[in-house]
């Protein structure tokens, strides 16, 4: 399993508690690939640039995937850029292969990719991994999946040993999320004014 499953199944789970918007989770989702990859040393780090390096050795074909969305050519991509172009559409892309790896519950299957009811996700090794995780407070998860806002950031600093990669890519899907927060808020502003123009007075 990978981060970005993890982070998937934990937001699954949150629902519909703590319910993630769909946008917030793709761009989470994109910098959780991009945690991946760099632990699997496919990619590195120079400055916010990333610099890719051979393709990970993996059956999982949402990690190939993501490696071969890199930009290879000079000058590389920053990670702000990786989050926007990969996040696009992300979560329904792993809903959809979550859905044809059979990791749904056969009565909740014709609820994808939706992203407005309830999925019941099997039980299974993948599943408790990643709420081990999420209980142990495991601090890389836990600050994606306060970014999406399934849980309170956590309040202790990310440990040293996370290293400053993980930390730019954590900081920078924190930025982009606001950022997305901002935007969604200003139209409804928006909207919301263009309705009362329209509606007139009583």
């Amino acid at each position: 399993m990978t981060t970005a499953r993890d982070l998937l199944i934990v937001a699954l789970d949150a629902t519909p508690g703590r319910p993630a918007e769909q946008g917030e989770l793709s761009l989470s989702l994109a910098g959780a690939e991009l945690l991946d990859l760099l632990d699997a040393r496919a990619v590195s780090l120079d400055g916010d640039r990333i610099v890719p390096a051979d393709p990970p050795v993996t059956d999982d074909r949402l990690v190939k995937d993501a490696a071969s969305s890199l930009v290879r050519q000079m000058p590389h991509e920053s990670v702000e850029d990786w989050l926007w172009r990969r996040g696009r559409g992300l979560s329904s892309v792993y809903l959809t292969v979550f859905e044809e790896e059979g990791r749904f519950t056969r009565q909740h299957r014709r609820w994808l990719p939706s992203w407005t009811g309830v999925a019941s996700l099997v039980d299974s090794p993948d599943r408790r991994r990643a709420t081990d995780r999420w209980t142990s407070e495991e601090p890389v998860l836990a600050t994606l999946a306060a970014t999406v806002g399934i849980r309170d950031m956590p309040t202790a600093e990310l440990p040293d040993e996370v290293g400053e990669a993980v930390a730019t890519v954590l900081a920078a899907v924190d930025d982009a999320v606001t950022e997305l927060t901002a935007v969604r808020q200003r139209r409804d502003i928006e909207k919301a004014a263009f309705d009362n123009i329209w509606r007139g007075p009583a």
